[in-house]
């Protein structure tokens, strides 16, 4: 079983044997709960992977962790509905607004961890970071093998939008992204700038209608209100560790 790379049945054989020494479960019973611990092995290798190749900004955020009782305006039967991810296989998008500091990067993560829990494939990136590597791969010619790389991603998390104006170049390379991407995958954006202010954002509005065509018209909108969340009372003498949106982006 070591050699075949069968560490979750291996676990679960030497486990028996301590548990089980006179072996009063038959072979069959051994042999369902030995494939069961590899099934679960596995299962949780993939998420691990799915994790650190997501090169999320907070990887441990969490839907079980999201303060409810802040006065954000976040709808809890909303976020618990898209908790269970019906809207990653109806290939939808997600698009979370609000002010610095409200928590919609946090969010955005935790969307993301719950997608690699069920399996899905994740990466985050920031905006400016993308066109970045997007005018990179031109410069060398991996352009087409970039957008086909972000366009297999399961759920991207598309973070910082709207900070500046774009370039001509710049909205040609998004709506080669989003025409790739559409009705095939999901997407999550997180923007300080409203949806009402991204066609001006865009600029060219014939690209404009396009871009936003393929984005906003299918996806579930959540804007974050309130103030900044690492503005907390300083009196309840918090760690980030004990509240985990305090670092909220």
């Amino acid at each position: 079983m070591a050699a075949l790379g069968l560490t979750g049945m291996l676990e679960a054989w030497k486990a028996l044997g301590e548990q089980d020494p006179d072996q009063t479960l038959d072979r069959n019973e051994w042999l369902g709960l030995m494939l069961d611990r590899e099934t679960a092995a596995r299962a949780d290798k993939r998420f691990a992977n799915r994790l650190r190749n997501a090169r999320m900004r907070f990887p441990n955020a969490c839907i079980e962790d999201i303060d409810f009782a802040a006065s954000r305006g976040l709808d809890r039967r909303q976020i618990l509905s898209l908790a269970q991810g019906d809207w990653i296989r109806a290939r939808e998008q997600i698009i979370l607004t609000g002010q610095t500091g409200t928590g919609k990067t946090w969010l955005a993560c935790a969307f993301a961890h719950q997608a690699a829990r069920f399996d899905h494939s994740v990466s985050y990136i920031r905006m400016p970071r993308l066109f970045e590597d997007m005018a990179m791969a031109r410069l060398d010619g991996r352009f087409p093998r970039l957008v086909d790389k972000l366009a297999r991603v399961q759920l991207l998390v598309l973070d910082d939008w709207g900070t500046h104006g774009l370039t001509d170049q710049q909205r040609l390379d998004l709506l080669e992204l989003f025409e790739e991407r559409y009705q095939r995958r999901s997407t999550i954006i997180t923007a300080q700038l409203p949806v009402s202010g991204w066609h001006d954002m865009i600029g060219e509005p014939t690209i404009a209608d396009a871009i936003l065509d393929r984005i906003v018209h299918n996806a579930h909108r959540i804007e974050l209100k309130g103030e900044s969340m690492r503005r907390k009372d300083r009196t309840q003498n918090l760690t980030s560790a004990e509240n985990p949106e305090t670092m909220e982006a």
